[in-house]
C-alpha cells in the first residue's frame, strides 16, 4: 500500500530558473540549498555521536532537484511516477529536498533530528518508518533496484501508466542483484509484461575504498547495457542544473519506447574542493563533532555569499562545544583483527584477505597497508567475495572475508554455504553486529546474524567482546583451521564484531580460548551475555551488588559449540538462575540456542531462565547503540531491574 503524501507548491526562497526542452522557464530548488541542509544536518547527527554520509548524496544534489520539479508538476504525482532510491546512503539529500519543499510539514526544524532514535529521517530510507517519504526501503546497496521491478511489473498488470524512475550509483551496480535486474528489465519491456522503466545512474567512479579505476571501471558494464536492450543517454555534465533538467525530461519520454537509462556522470563530494579531491569523494561527512567548522564549510558552497538561514544556523552549530572524554581508554574490536594477521602472515601462513569495499571499517585496513600483494578487494560485491575465497581455500590458501555482518549473513549465506559443501573454510569477519550500527538504521543492523549461520555445518561462530578478545581468538582459530586443513577437516569460523569502542581487555585469567569464559563469579545467578552486550551486563553487576545481589558474568563468545560440563559447574555454582542477552531476535536467538543445549545436554539444576532480546521488531536508527538498548531493554539498569523483578 501506497502512503505518499500529495506535492506541495514549491515555496522557497532558494530556486534558481532555467529552461525546459521547450523553452520554457522553470523553477527548480538550488542545489547549493540542498548541499547546505545535507552539511547541517550532519553535523547535527555528528554531534549526537552519529555517523553520516556527504559525498554520494553531494553528487546528486542537482538531478534531485530537477526530478522533484518534474514529479511534483502533478499534485498526485504518486499515480503517475514511482520514484525509488536505491542510493540509500543519500536518503539525506532527499530529506533535505522535502523539507526545501516543505513535503508532509518537514523543515529545517526536522532535520535537525536526522539519525536520531526520535526521528522518522533515519540513515537510509526505511518505509516502516517513514512510509510517507519512502516508498521502497533501501541500505544494502542494490537492493531496492530489483523491488522498483515488481512495482513497474504489477502496475503494467493493473493497466496504469506510472513511470517507474529508480536512482542508482556506480558502485551499486556492482552488486549481483543489481545485475541480474539490468538483465531483466529489457526482456520484461519486450514482452509486455513492465511499465515504463528509467534507471537513472550517479557515475561518480568511486567506491568507500577509494575511487574506481582499472579493473572496477564501471564502464564495460554500462556499455554492455545496450545490447542487454537498455536505450543510453549519457548526461555528461550533471551538476549543470539546467542540462540534468533536459536530459531528465528527455529521459522520461524516451522510456516510453524503451528501458532508459540516463548515465550521468557526477562528482563525490561535488560543492567542496577537499572532498571533490579525496580518494573516497568524502564518503562520510568530513568534519568532526563540534569542531567549530561547519559555518566555513557551508560559506565555501555558496562561494563566501551563504544565506544568512544556513549561515546563522552554521553559527549555532560552531558555538556548541563538548567536554573532552574521561574514564578508561577504549578503543574498537576490530583492533585485534589485522594485529593477529600481521603476526600470522609474518610466521609464513598463507592468509590472503579479500575485501568488499569495507577494509576500512572491520579492520582488514591494516593488514592490506602492510601485506598490499595478499590483499584483494573484490569491489561491492558480498557474495562473489565469498566464493572467491571458497576458490582460494581449495588451493590451501587461509581466506579472510570481511564486511558488515547485514551484508555477511544475507549476500554472503549461500556463497557460505556452497563452500562448507566443497570443504573450503575460511575466515569471515563480519563487523557491525546488531544494534551497534546503530546510526545507518535497520537495513544495517543486523538482528538475525547468529539464526542466519548458527545451522551451516562446519561453521562455527564467534563473537568476542573487546580488542583483545578479538586479537586472542583470531589468532587462535586462524591458526587451527591451517593445522586442520592439514588434515583435511578444518571448519570455518565467522567472528560477528560491534562497532563501538570498548575497554581493550577484561584483563581475567583466559584458560581455555575454545570455550566461554567466566568473567566474574556469584551467588545468586548468571548474566550471560554475547559481544558488545558483555559491557552493559558488566554495569549491571555493579547496580545488582548495590541491591545486595551477586551475579556473575559470562562472556558466550562461542555462539554454536558448547561444553556442557563447564556449563554444568557455572550453573550449579550459581543457583540455577540464568538471564541470557542479545542484541538479537529472541525467536530463535542466541538465548534460545543455549538455554535449549543447557537443558538438553547437561544435569544442571536449574531455578529460573529468562532471555533478554529483539522482541521480533525492526530496529531504527540512534546515534548510539546504547539508546538503542534503553529502548529495547537490553541497557544495564533494564538487565538489572529484569532480574530483581
Amino acid at each position: 500500500m501506497n502512503h505518499l503524501l500529495d506535492a506541495p507548491k514549491l515555496n522557497s526562497p532558494y530556486t534558481l530558473k532555467i529552461n525546459s526542452t521547450q523553452n520554457e522557464p522553470v523553477e527548480c530548488l538550488d542545489p547549493k540549498a540542498i548541499r547546505s541542509l545535507l552539511a547541517l544536518m550532519d553535523q547535527h547527527a555528528v554531534n549526537g555521536g552519529a555517523a553520516c554520509h556527504w559525498g554520494g548524496p553531494s553528487a546528486i544534489a542537482e538531478f534531485l532537484s530537477c526530478i522533484h520539479e518534474i514529479m511534483f508538476r502533478e499534485t498526485d504525482w504518486y499515480n503517475h511516477y514511482n520514484f525509488v532510491n536505491d542510493i540509500g546512503h543519500a536518503e539525506n539529500a532527499l530529506y533535505a529536498v522535502k523539507a526545501l519543499y516543505g513535503y508532509g510539514g518537514l523543515n529545517f526544524e526536522s532535520l535537525k533530528g536526522f539519525r536520531s532514535i526520535d526521528s522518522k529521517l533515519t540513515g537510509h530510507g526505511e518505509s516502516h518508518l517513514y512510509p510517507e517519504g519512502v516508498l521502497m526501503s533501501n541500505g544494502p546497496l542494490g537492493s531496492a533496484f530489483p523491488q522498483a521491478q515488481g512495482l513497474a511489473m504489477s502496475d503494467k498488470l493493473s493497466n496504469n501508466k506510472r513511470v517507474t524512475i529508480t536512482l542508482i550509483s556506480d558502485g551499486a551496480c556492482m552488486e549481483g542483484e543489481a545485475k541480474e535486474a539490468m538483465a531483466a528489465v529489457p526482456g520484461l519491456f519486450q514482452k509486455g509484461m513492465i511499465n515504463p522503466f528509467l534507471l537513472v545512474i550517479s557515475d561518480n567512479k568511486t567506491k568507500l575504498s577509494g575511487r574506481i579505476h582499472d579493473a572496477f571501471s564501471m564502464q564495460p558494464t554500462f556499455d554492455s547495457l545496450k545490447a542487454l536492450g537498455w536505450n543510453i543517454m549519457t548526461l555528461e555534465q550533471g551538476h549543470d542544473l539546467e542540462k540534468t533538467y533536459q536530459a531528465t525530461q528527455k529521459a522520461i519520454s524516451a522510456s516510453q519506447n524503451s528501458p532508459t537509462v540516463l548515465w550521468m556522470k557526477t562528482v563525490k563530494g561535488q560543492g567542496i574542493k577537499a572532498t571533490q579531491d579525496s580518494d573516497s569523494g568524502g564518503h562520510g561527512f568530513p568534519l568532526k563533532k563540534a569542531d567549530g567548522k561547519i559555518a566555513a564549510f557551508i560559506d565555501e558552497l555558496w562561494d563566501q555569499k551563504a544565506p544568512d538561514d544556513f549561515k546563522n544556523w552554521a553559527n549555532e552549530l560552531n558555538a556548541i562545544t563538548v567536554d573532552k572524554k574521561s574514564g578508561p581508554a577504549k578503543e574498537k574490536m576490530q583492533v585485534g583483527v589485522s594485529k593477529a594477521l600481521i603476526e600470522l602472515k609474518n610466521e609464513g601462513l598463507p592468509i590472503i584477505s579479500i575485501s568488499s569495499d569495507l577494509q576500512g571499517s572491520t579492520g582488514l585496513k591494516p593488514f592490506h597497508q602492510e601485506f598490499p600483494k595478499a590483499s584483494i578487494d573484490i569491489g561491492i560485491a558480498e557474495s562473489n567475495m565469498v566464493s572467491v575465497a571458497a576458490g582460494f581455500s581449495k588451493n590451501d590458501y587461509i581466506p579472510v572475508v570481511d564486511t558488515f555482518a547485514a551484508f555477511g549473513i544475507t549476500k554472503g549465506n549461500l556463497p557460505l554455504i556452497m563452500a562448507s559443501l566443497s570443504s573450503s573454510p575460511m575466515i569471515c569477519v563480519f563487523s557491525h553486529t546488531g544494534f551497534q550500527d546503530a546510526a545507518d538504521g535497520a537495513s544495517h543492523q543486523s538482528l538475525t546474524y547468529f539464526s542466519a549461520l548458527a545451522s551451516i555445518p562446519n561453521v562455527e561462530i564467534i563473537a568476542p567482546a573487546n580488542s583483545d578478545d578479538t586479537y586472542r581468538l583470531m589468532k587462535h582459530f586462524v591458526k587451527k583451521q591451517h593445522q586442520d586443513k592439514l588434515k583435511n577437516h578444518a571448519k570455518s569460523y565467522v567472528f560477528f564484531l560491534g562497532r563501538e569502542t570498548f575497554i581493550p581487555s577484561f584483563e581475567k585469567n583466559d584458560n581455555d580460548i575454545e570455550t566461554d569464559q567466566l568473567l566474574f563469579e556469584g551467588k545468586d545467578g548468571l548474566i550471560i551475555a554475547t559481544g558488545a552486550l558483555v559491557h552493559e551486563a558488566l554495569k549491571a553487576r555493579e547496580l545488582l551488588s548495590a541491591q545486595g545481589k551477586n551475579y556473575g558474568i559470562i562472556n558466550h563468545r562461542h555462539l554454536n559449540t558448547f561444553k556442557s560440563s563447564v556449563y554444568e559447574k557455572w550453573i550449579n555454582d550459581h543457583q540455577g538462575n540464568i538471564l541470557t542477552l542479545e542484541d538479537h531476535q529472541v525467536n530463535h536467538g542466541i538465548g534460545a540456542s543455549l538455554t535449549h543445549k543447557i537443558m538438553t545436554q547437561t544435569n544442571a539444576k536449574i531455578n529460573s531462565i529468562k532471555s533478554l532480546g529483539v522482541k521480533g521488531i525492526f530496529g531504527q536508527s540512534a546515534y548510539t547503540a546504547t539508546e538503542l538498548y534503553k529502548k529495547h531493554g537490553l541497557d544495564a539498569k533494564s538487565i538489572a531491574q529484569n532480574i530483581l523483578e
